[in-house]
């Protein structure tokens, strides 16, 4: 079965009895499910729901005044709202929902992303960089309030938002942290899934007070996030694991899939293109043959790992990174390109299809988009589960929406 584990995303359900959860519902709405294990109840009579996903399998229960479900209505937006609704009101009525006989189709994801950092007043901005300089005419571009911004991608469609926080904060103690604060203001009004990348590793405050990666990371989901992202900090603990031929167990890769589920893990790949003339130059890396040849006609090339915002490039390739840390307890790579990062050109299908080909939990594809005709080549090219943007969305470029509606029909999605 060629299809990623943990199952992430927008999926179906086919009801098997009625229930007052669907008052409201039509029967086509998806729901956000995030799960490695499926449940198969001995009793038929108890299943409410099923989804498919390489197998029919249950997907919600229901005895009596008992009901449960796989999928997460508290982060499914208007629909999941609506069965939380009809979960506390016992007086809403028996609805059968109508299901069609075709399998429920997991959706393509459309991600949007968040550069958050402080400007030089010291205020907390979204910015975007080309090749990740966020600066221009001298001062940090600032394109909206983080919380702002949220709510009105979640209004427009966005499947999942994702805030990077690209400036350090080392020196506030853990509870002063200010995305702590944007997190808590938007998981008020956003209901879909929040991921948190930036700073989540061991630091020392400002007062001397130490503070591990899980402690960080426990934090953030108690603000409000659903999964962090960890990006250099996974460059180095691989490095390690190269070196010493063996897992520490106490990376904060290790540490946090343990604690919270490798779901709750998303690695962030910053990698960029090195050329070479022939596989042998570069004999310790992943090479493929590229159809984009370097500056000086080269046909190969490989993936160089970099580290503190793309500044300083490593000897460890973007195919190890994600093989070694799915080994760890990441249950998920987010695949930025450095080559293509502002440029509106489309997506790298050769580096997400590289790093697709080596792991078995989802992809998302990051860093290039400027139209909808991107998000449908790389959904359509390459076996990424998910895709996200960011400049193209601030910028009022393309919108959410508009994405969407130029896949609609050509690939599952959720609609708009």
């Amino acid at each position: 079965m060629d299809l990623a584990v943990p199952h992430i995303g927008w999926n179906g359900i086919k009801a098997q009895q009625p229930s007052r959860l669907f008052a409201g519902l039509e029967g086509d709405e998806k729901f956000y499910f995030v799960h490695s294990y499926y449940v198969a109840p001995e009793d038929p009579g108890c299943i409410l729901t099923t989804t498919d996903y390489g197998i029919k399998y249950t997907s919600g229960i229901q005895m009596g005044e008992v009901m449960a479900t796989q999928f997460h209505p508290e982060k499914s937006g208007r629909a999941g709202l609506t069965v939380l609704g009809n979960f506390l009101d016992s007086s809403r009525e028996m609805i059968t929902l109508r299901s069609g006989s075709e399998p429920t189709r997991l959706a393509k994801r459309i991600i949007a992303c968040l550069d958050v950092r402080a400007n030089d007043h010291g205020d907390l901005v979204v910015t975007k960089g080309d090749q990740y300089d966020v600066r221009e005419d001298g001062d940090v571009r600032n394109l909206g309030k983080p919380v702002e911004l949220a709510r009105r991608y979640y209004e427009e469609g966005a499947d999942e938002i994702t805030f990077l926080n690209i400036t350090g904060f080392r020196d506030f103690p853990l509870s002063d942290m200010p995305m702590l604060e944007v997190l808590r203001r938007t998981s008020e009004n956003v209901f879909v899934p929040l991921t948190i990348g930036g700073g989540i590793r061991d630091f020392t405050d400002r007062n001397g007070t130490f503070y591990s990666a899980l402690e960080v990371a426990s934090e953030y989901f108690r603000s409000g996030a659903d999964k962090i992202s960890i990006g250099s900090d996974a460059v180095l603990i691989v490095e390690e694991v190269l070196k010493t031929g063996r897992a520490s167990g106490m990376s904060s890769i290790e540490q946090i899939s343990r604690v919270y589920g490798n779901q709750a893990v998303v690695i962030s790949v910053d990698p960029r293109r090195v050329y070479v003339t022939s596989p042998d130059e570069a004999p310790d890396h992943h090479v493929i043959r590229t159809s984009l040849p370097g500056p000086n006609g080269e046909q190969y090339c490989w993936y160089q790992c970099t580290i503190k915002g793309g500044r300083e490039g490593r000897d460890l390739d973007a195919v190890t990174l994600a093989r070694t840390c799915e080994e760890l307890g990441a249950g998920e790579i987010l695949l930025n390109c450095i080559d293509r990062d502002g440029t509106n050109s489309g997506f790298d299908l050769e580096l997400i299809d590289a790093v697709k080909n080596a792991v078995t939990i989802p992809v998302i594809a990051s860093s290039g988009a400027g139209s909808g005709e991107h998000f449908l080549e790389v959904f359509t090219e390459t076996g990424a589960e998910a895709a996200l943007a960011a400049g193209i969305f601030h910028r009022k470029e393309v919108g959410i929406g508009e994405v969407k509606n130029f896949l609609k029909d050509k690939v599952e999605i959720r609609p708009a």
